[in-house]
């Protein structure tokens, strides 16, 4: 089994910056995909990037150039950098992991939830004017 524990959401004005982390523990291997995903109040759950072992990122283009993220191998550590902060990027995101290395069409913008057995419980963030 393994277990996802995300942690530095919060509230933030538009234009701020926040840091996600994600700390995976238990049967996690060494060679899996984490992402990122995020649900906004009434909406359906988001792909917003994901990372493999082998370091390549792919993100959703929402995101693209303002959302960074990376993984600590050794440390079984993911991260979220969110820079520039707009009113749309409000939600709860969660943490995701799958044992094995991305697929290739995430390369493509293109996730599915189901391709991710592994859940965090989430961390809110929330922008404001």
């Amino acid at each position: 089994q393994v277990q996802l524990a995300e942690s530095g959401g919060g509230s933030v004005q538009a234009g701020g910056s926040l840091n996600l982390t994600c700390a995976a523990s238990g049967e996690i291997g060494t060679s899996y995909c984490m992402g990122w995903f995020r649900q906004a109040p009434g909406k359906g759950r988001e792909a917003v990037a994901s990372i493999d072992t082998d370091g390549s990122p792919n993100y959703a283009d929402s995101v693209q150039g303002r959302f960074t993220i990376s993984i600590d191998t050794a440390k079984n550590l993911l991260y979220l950098q969110m820079n520039s902060l707009k009113l749309e990027d409000t939600a709860m995101y969660y943490c995701a992991a799958e044992l094995f290395l991305c697929p290739a069409m995430h390369a493509l913008g293109r996730w599915r939830e189901n391709d991710f057995p592994y859940w965090g419980q989430g961390t809110q963030v929330t922008v404001s004017s």
